[in-house]
């Protein structure tokens, strides 16, 4: 084969469109007059289509019609000739992009607003917005729309916000970047502000905000002993706090009736819960039920006249279900919503008749069933105003005329929305990220595969927006917990790895939660088996799509994911050409016996869920990346918080070391002002901008210039 026929064959090839087919095949038959009775029609059509064609399920028919022809109907040196040219034409195939490279900065810098809280009285609605490159509390009057900022954190970003009542908002943030959480309370016309909990190595966390009660929340906190919290009823006029449940050491949950009065905990030995209960504040807890920790059984409210519990329950059966019952007498009075495929997410609750108003669930993406009448005509004309979205009730006023409405899809990080009943009007209140557009953005489609012994496993898959779908690299992002789980919705960092050009690959291992009990009990000390398998699995299952690059895969995850990464790495090292772990666990005995304080009482549920550190020492070091790190051999980025309070940083240290003297790549990233997460604004981009290029050197995805 000569180069003038090379370059004249991929001339003609280019210019196929144009030329007459009869042409073409003359001007070919003149250059390989050898081969001219083994050349057919349909065999130079279809090579000319791979190379001409821009759409993708025709490419691939037209890719294996060729190569089957090929295969079969030429011999000998025409076949190596025909072969050697259909692999340079494919590997000739550029990608072209459908969107640009939109900056780093775009996708991880602050919202410009975020986290919007309507006033029980419907006058007000708080935020969050950037201020000196934290989030702040800012509130906007409804009526003259002045806007007033609350808040000066320069330390760190707010994390959450709740009105306690028409004139206080109530915040939590982390103070001191080490993965604990301070409460404060600032009055909105005076500015003042109260510690309700700020010291520096324990929680607090709100119990109940007491609507009818405009001065008083229950919070609990673990100021008195780390491992366990205490409940406190606190008065946010004077800063005083009365103890109303002293935990003795075992207590997990707390629960208080619509009067603010503590009357049920759950109490467990670490696989046992008991469900304790109490008709007022003055008696003591006494135990009603007994729950295996493999059965959900969790009350969520009382009832309106505090007779009572609503349950989330799986204990009759695979599926979370919702239930009403008797807990002083120990009875289930009725089942109220069962789904007969997923668990239930979460009830909804009526701020104003204190009833259950309907459940959501999540199939393949969030759904609602409401059974109030009234709150699903509502839904519904919310729906056909704002179609093609997800709609979340974020709030409402007390009277639940004015809903504080959330939209947003897989392509669009979504905008706030004031909703009125009486009028049935919608009233855009602002966007979260108007910089992010979501005609810039790829569709994150449901995906169901079996695993290699038959389960089935669900997840999603996001590819980048470019002309032709073929040779794509791939990253495999695995979701933390792994008692968690991926959902459908928008999702910065798949949005950013598909607009770089990576198929993204999202797996719902056994493990994680949504799909029954026994799903999730099948995760159990799985974490660097049967999980991993399910990972592996999925893999497998897009590598047979035939549009990916089976020599361009990463794994990428932060926390349980970021362990799952390097458990690839060392488990199946042929598979993947790299490795991104963020907050990952290395050591799994470590990690067992160094527990954070706060897990104390779920020590043996963690040693039945993952192993025993000491019973099953030997499965841990096999599941253990820190024990396996010779059997990684290519490249990786590590990053981590040094005040990471599940990890200890001076064993991340430990095996970045190990790993460079065996002469791997290691890209080490270490942030002296975060815990487990990245969550400051300049080390989110900085952080993303060493995985683009990380990805960009190893599988050849777009980099911002």
């Amino acid at each position: 084969i000569s180069f003038n026929f090379v370059n004249n064959f991929f001339y003609i090839t280019y210019k196929v469109l144009i030329l007459a087919n009869s042409e073409t095949k003359k001007i070919i038959f003149n250059f390989i007059p050898s081969i001219k009775n083994s050349i057919s029609k349909t065999l130079l059509k279809n090579l000319f289509y791979i190379s001409a064609s821009k759409k993708v399920a025709k490419v691939n028919y037209a890719k294996n019609n060729a190569k089957n022809y090929v295969e079969n109907n030429l011999k000998g040196k025409t076949k190596i000739i025909f072969l050697g040219l259909f692999l340079i034409l494919l590997g000739c195939q550029k990608q072209s992009y459908k969107s640009e490279i939109i900056p780093i900065n775009d996708f991880f810098k602050n919202p410009q607003n975020t986290q919007f809280e309507l006033s029980p009285d419907g006058k007000n609605i708080a935020y969050l917005k950037p201020w000196k490159n934290r989030l702040n509390i800012f509130v906007k009057n409804l009526s003259t729309q002045t806007e007033t900022q609350l808040t000066e954190e320069i330390g760190s970003d707010i994390k959450e916000i709740f009105w306690a009542n028409k004139l206080k908002v109530i915040y939590s943030i982390d103070k001191y970047n080490n993965d604990y959480n301070a409460l404060i309370c600032i009055s909105i016309d005076t500015k003042q502000i109260r510690e309700i909990s700020n010291s520096q190595n324990t929680n607090a966390f709100v119990i109940n905000i007491l609507p009818e009660f405009e001065n008083e929340i229950i919070i609990q906190t673990n100021e008195r002993d780390a491992a366990v919290f205490d409940v406190y009823r606190i008065n946010l006029l004077t800063g005083k706090r009365n103890t109303i449940g002293q935990n003795p050491g075992n207590i997990t949950g707390w629960l208080t009736d619509n009067n603010g009065k503590l009357r049920v905990a759950i109490s467990t030995n670490g696989v046992t819960n008991e469900i304790l209960y109490r008709d007022d504040e003055n008696e003591s807890f006494k135990e009603v039920k007994k729950v295996s920790f493999y059965d959900v059984f969790f009350p969520i409210s009382f009832s309106a006249d505090n007779k009572y519990v609503y349950v989330i329950s799986n204990e009759k059966g695979n599926r979370t279900a919702l239930i009403k019952y008797d807990i002083k007498r120990n009875y289930e009075v009725e089942l109220i919503y069962e789904h007969p495929e997923y668990d239930i997410e979460f009830a909804l609750i009526s701020a104003k008749t204190k009833k259950i108003i309907g459940v959501s669930y999540v199939s393949w993406k969030r759904e609602f069933y409401f059974w109030d009448e009234n709150r699903n005509d509502i839904q519904k004309s919310i729906i056909k105003k704002i179609p093609n979205m997800e709609i979340e009730e974020v709030s409402s006023d007390y009277n639940e005329n004015i809903y504080l409405i959330k939209a947003s899809s897989d392509k669009s990080y979504g905008a706030y929305y004031l909703y009125n009943s009486t009028n049935d009007s919608l009233e855009i209140i602002s966007e979260i990220s108007p910089w992010l557009k979501k005609t810039e953005f790829s569709q994150m489609k449901p995906i169901r595969f079996q695993a290699r012994d038959g389960i089935t496993i669900n997840g999603y898959l996001t590819s980048p927006k470019v002309e032709l779908i073929n040779n794509l690299p791939i990253v495999v992002l695995v979701h933390g917990g792994p008692w968690l789980r991926d959902k459908w919705g928008f999702n910065k960092t798949v949005q950013f790895l598909a607009n770089r050009g990576y198929a993204v690959l999202q797996i719902n291992f056994r493990g994680s939660v949504g799909y029954g009990k026994e799903f999730w009990k099948a995760g159990f000390r799985e974490w660097g088996g049967k999980i991993q398998d399910d990972i592996t699995d999925g893999v497998f299952w897009l590598l047979k799509q035939g549009f990916v690059d089976k020599n361009r895969i990463a794994i990428m995850g932060t926390s349980y994911g970021g362990y799952a990464a390097l458990e690839g790495l060392t488990k199946t090292p042929e598979i993947y050409a790299c490795g991104i772990s963020q907050g990952g666990v290395f050591n799994l005995i470590e990690f067992l016996e160094k527990i954070p304080q706060t897990w104390t009482p779920f020590r043996e549920m963690l040693n039945e869920m993952i192993g025993d550190p000491v019973k099953d020492s030997t499965m841990l070091k096999e599941y253990s990346p820190f024990f396996n790190y010779e059997k990684i051999k290519v490249p990786l980025l590590i990053a981590h918080g040094k005040n990471d309070s599940k990890i200890d940083i001076a064993q991340v240290d430990d095996f970045v070391k190990k790993l460079t003297e065996n002469k791997i790549d290691v890209k080490y990233i270490v942030n002296d002002d975060e815990g487990h997460l990245f969550s400051k604004e300049e080390n989110r981009i900085e952080y993303f901008r060493e995985v683009e290029l990380f990805l960009a050197k190893h599988l050849k995805g777009r980099k911002e210039k």
